[in-house]
């Protein structure tokens, strides 16, 4: 039984006059019915009709769009003089606004036209749509000064159909006929399934839109973001005697977290720098780029890697990761050109793969094990030194190569790593890293990155 079925509103006393259960008992006029309702329709005729509607509002992609098709195929479904759409979100008892209105010339779009759309208070509506039911009236009769009035003038029955959303009514349409007892009680339960229907399905629309505008204006930032990362990377490799360096960078997201960097130090050294800051997406790439102004920061031109090591993660414990549970890590090396030594420390870092040509095998490239920047101040960075010889291809990488899945799960790993370099000695760096990207790519068919993935490839000649 609907609660709110009523026979007659009395406007100038602003009350229901009878009872829902009275109201149900009454018969509706059936020469209204008949000129109004879909009586004469066959239940092919009422099928086709429906089947019409679903078809075009599966098509629809725009909330706007859709409301006018289905104001205009469901008029043949449920015919009347005016139709009223209510709404009252984000306003309380008893000011509503009016969204449509049959009578309107224009085609107000009320999600991007709430300005344009009145602002009412109290009266025959405000009862309606704050009620949170749905109401049959067979008889109104409003007081001219009722905000309704204008609305609803020359309209003698009507149906209230409340659209729900989170159990409140906060939209509801308003049919309006020019003759009482206008509507079909009998019709009137599947009026108000279908107009739900469509309002979850309107409503759903409305969201998609919005998520999807709030994407396009997300992904146009996280661009800007990735092209202030790009340009924080160097430009180009840098011209070191005897030793070439090639270097690949690819985020997982728009932006990243993996950092490398070359610095120009004292006649014949290079400093080596990789890391790799924990999560994923812009808030690594925030990290990464105080990790990097913190890098340029550093004052002195030393062959002492953790002089560089513990000036950053001082920097970063002190006064960026502290409390954000962030921390990055980071193996730093100093090349020496002219001795062909590469001094080393490590920030929690994988270590990088040693090849050596001369004797066909993998040289582990040790090194004692300390905590990732930004955790603890004043932590150390135990320094390590060994020479390189010609023909040795230095591999510096973050775990999104090692980590790279394939689609049954199981990880790139150092094997593979090792496996590409056994075939490596014809190769100059660039190709070496190609080779080492081609194998990665192979292992995970292609797939999009799942982590950040860095590599340094450095060759001796």
């Amino acid at each position: 039984m609907f609660y709110g079925v009523q026979d007659r509103y009395d406007g100038s006393r602003n009350r229901f006059d009878a009872s829902a259960s009275d109201a149900l008992t009454g018969i509706a006029n059936p020469s209204g019915i008949e000129e109004f309702g879909m009586s004469e329709q066959t239940w092919e005729e009422r099928l086709e009709t429906v089947y019409e509607l679903m078809h075009e509002m599966s098509r629809q992609t725009e909330p706007q769009a859709m409301v006018r098709a289905y104001g205009k195929r469901v008029s043949k479904l449920f015919p009347a003089n005016r139709r009223i759409s209510l709404s009252r979100r984000d306003l309380e008892y008893p000011n509503f606004r009016i969204t449509r209105y049959s009578e309107w010339d224009d085609d107000i779009n009320p999600w991007q036209e709430k300005h344009r759309l009145p602002l009412l208070e109290g009266g025959l509506l405000a009862e309606l749509i704050y009620s949170n039911r749905p109401h049959i009236i067979d008889e109104v009769e409003l007081s001219p000064d009722d905000p309704a009035f204008q609305y609803l003038d020359g309209q003698r029955s009507l149906i209230a159909v409340p659209m729900l959303d989170g159990g409140e009514a906060l939209n509801m349409v308003i049919l309006a006929r020019e003759q009482p007892a206008g509507f079909d009680r009998e019709q009137f339960p599947e009026t108000v399934w279908m107009s739900n229907l469509f309002g979850r399905a309107t409503h759903n629309l409305v969201l998609k839109d919005e998520s999807s505008r709030a994407f396009k204006s997300l992904d146009r930032e996280l661009k800007m973001v990735s092209q202030i990362q790009q340009a924080l990377l160097p430009k180009e490799m840098p011209d070191i005697k005897g030793f070439e360096l090639s270097a690949y960078y690819r985020t997982s997201a728009r932006a990243g977290g993996d950092y490398y960097d070359f610095f120009p130090l004292d006649e014949d050294l290079w400093g080596l720098l990789i890391a790799d800051v924990s999560g994923h997406g812009t808030p690594a790439a925030v990290v990464m780029a105080i990790t990097h102004s913190i890098a340029h920061l550093f004052p002195n031109q030393t062959d002492s890697p953790d002089e560089l090591l513990e000036f950053v993660n001082n920097h970063l414990s002190r006064r960026y990761t502290n409390g954000i549970e962030a921390f990055v890590t980071a193996y730093y090396a100093v090349y020496n050109a002219r001795t062909r030594t590469l001094r080393y420390a490590s920030a929690g870092h994988h270590p990088p793969r040693l090849w050596k040509c001369a004797q066909q095998q993998i040289v582990p490239v040790e090194h004692e094990g300390s905590f990732p920047l930004g955790i603890f101040e004043d932590a150390d960075y135990p320094v390590h030194e060994i020479t390189l010889d010609p023909g040795d291809r230095l591999i510096l990488y973050t775990d999104g190569i090692t980590e790279a899945m394939s689609d049954n799960g199981e990880q790139f790993g150092t094997d593979r790593l090792d496996e590409v370099l056994t075939n490596s000695c014809p190769h100059n760096a660039p190709r070496l890293l190609q080779e080492i990207i081609e194998a990665v790519d192979k292992h995970t068919n292609n797939a999009p990155p799942a982590d950040d993935r860095t590599l340094i490839v450095g060759t001796v000649r």
